[in-house]
């Protein structure tokens, strides 16, 4: 019987990073947790050996520190029984940009953008070289829209998106599939960083119905996953309008409408 890939996930302390874990380790998966909080994760990590008999080893690391986040970088490209890593980590900020400090929206953006990025890059090449491997992305419906006012979280979210889209281009036929999902709000802890209380916010997607349906789309191999999306046309009519500019823009000269000043 062939030996199912381990699987690294971010975030896994709770939440969907948490979740994530439970359902590929009820699969078979063996685990590598990554996360800040050390003793979550040592709790899940229990639970998860005893009801499910994987093996479960713990990275504490704070993604946003370049010397931890190297030490899953490492782990990443030596550990040849990885084969599925799950991009989960991430935080939001409260307020509109200009209440948001420098600092903060910089470390959203690493956390957020940069780590993921470097995690990616850091398993790609492994998983390219082997013909197999799969790389799971969270990113939101925000990064869809700019309607929804945070800015800098909904442009991290839709940065992810993008790479997931055109990595999976890039690497499906390497045979390493990347999947972007998209949730909508989810009851998670994420709120609380950002300066909301939970219980308000209408419309809740509960974590485990979340995590569940990104499995129906990561088993169906779909490049992006919107689990509250009702209408799947409504996404293909997205990506047709889309492409549908791209044969039109390659031109040499500016479009007749920019050559008329106003």
């Amino acid at each position: 019987m062939a030996v199912l890939p381990s699987v690294l996930v971010t975030g896994a302390s709770t939440g969907i990073g948490a979740t994530y874990a439970d359902r590929f380790a009820r699969r078979g998966h063996d685990l590598v947790l990554v996360a800040r909080d050390r003793k979550r994760m040592e709790a899940l990590a229990a639970r998860l050996r005893q009801e499910t008999g994987v093996a479960v080893d713990i990275i504490q690391a704070d993604l946003t520190q370049a010397a931890e986040l190297a030490v899953v970088e490492t782990r990443l490209r030596d550990d040849a029984r990885i084969g599925i890593l799950v991009n989960n980590a991430g935080t939001a900020l409260g307020g509109s940009f200009i209440e948001q400090s420098t600092d903060d929206v910089a470390r959203l953006a690493n956390l957020n953008s940069t780590a993921l990025l470097r995690l990616t890059s850091a398993a790609a090449p492994r998983f390219a070289q082997a013909g197999d491997g799969a790389i799971i992305n969270i990113s939101s419906v925000v990064g869809l829209a700019p309607e929804f006012g945070t800015a800098v979280y909904c442009a991290t979210k839709a940065f992810v998106l993008f790479l997931s889209q055109g990595l999976n281009l890039e690497l499906g036929p390497k045979g390493v599939y990347v999947q972007a999902v998209l949730p909508a709000a989810t009851r998670t802890e994420i709120w609380g960083h950002a300066g909301v209380d939970v219980d308000t916010v209408p419309g809740l997607m509960e974590v485990g119905e979340l995590v569940d349906a990104a499995l129906v789309g990561f088993d169906r191999r779909e490049a992006v996953t919107i689990p509250p999306l009702p209408d799947v046309e409504q996404w293909n009519a997205f990506q047709a309008a889309r492409q549908a500019i791209l044969p039109n823009v390659g031109q040499e000269h500016a479009a007749a409408r920019y050559r008329q000043a106003v």
